[in-house]
């Protein structure tokens, strides 16, 4: 089977070119639109993307951790090589937490869980993820029930872990795949991937002192 392409021209949003959610010494946050990369791909015409965009305005400015295109929502970004060390050892260790907020197909009949579902790259059709109980690394996502609609639930999501893909392949394996998403559910059933980070809470690399950032859903 062929690995897969891009089935679109990347066309990235534009307006506005950023928005910043903190600015300090340290640390740059903003929220990411949908259908932006984090860093650049492979070939020229992917080129734009958050971490170019950032470094334009802050000279210096370094990606510690990344969104999916499809996915909206608070990024941190260091302004200097020791930060980006420090918060990638609170990324590593765990220590940072990050809240997510979902809509998903159908009702989810409960009101909370945790999924616990290993996950390794699908070779032949990367970047898709899978579960693999042989051969995947710990992953773990806590869910819980915000409102329930018509057709679909919004759903606060907290991973444990950090894999790629983990939260669309989650709510996949729990039987109600992410609204819009291209890869593991039906993208004509929103107008985007219906994904969003909204909150991240982590260590100020001057002092120490808990800080929470929070970029609003914009669905």
């Amino acid at each position: 089977m062929p690995l897969l392409t891009h089935p679109f021209v990347y066309s990235p949003p534009c307006d506005p070119w950023l928005s910043p959610v903190h600015i300090d010494d340290d640390l740059i946050l903003l929220d990411k639109p949908s259908g932006l990369l984090t860093v650049p791909g492979k070939t020229p015409d992917l080129a734009d993307c958050l971490e170019e965009r950032a470094a334009r305005e802050w000279p210096g400015a370094r990606i510690v951790h990344r969104l999916d295109m499809d996915t909206s929502g608070v990024i941190v970004l260091a302004r200097n090589h020791a930060v980006q060390r420090h918060l990638g050892l609170q990324f590593e260790k765990r220590q940072m937490e990050k809240r997510y907020i979902a809509r998903v197909t159908g009702i989810v009949a409960q009101d909370s869980g945790t999924i616990d579902l290993p996950l390794r790259c699908d070779w032949p059709n990367r970047p898709l993820q899978m579960v693999c109980q042989e051969q995947g690394k710990p992953s773990r996502t806590h869910w819980q029930v915000i409102e329930r609609e018509t057709a679909a639930t919004r759903l606060a999501l907290t991973p444990k872990t950090g894999r790629s893909h983990q939260l669309r392949v989650h709510m996949l394996a729990l039987g109600h795949p992410i609204l819009g998403d291209p890869f593991y559910g039906d993208k004509a059933s929103a107008t985007r991937l219906q994904l969003h980070a909204e909150t991240l809470r982590l260590r100020h690399p001057t002092g120490g002192e808990w800080q929470e950032f929070h970029a609003p859903c914009p669905f």
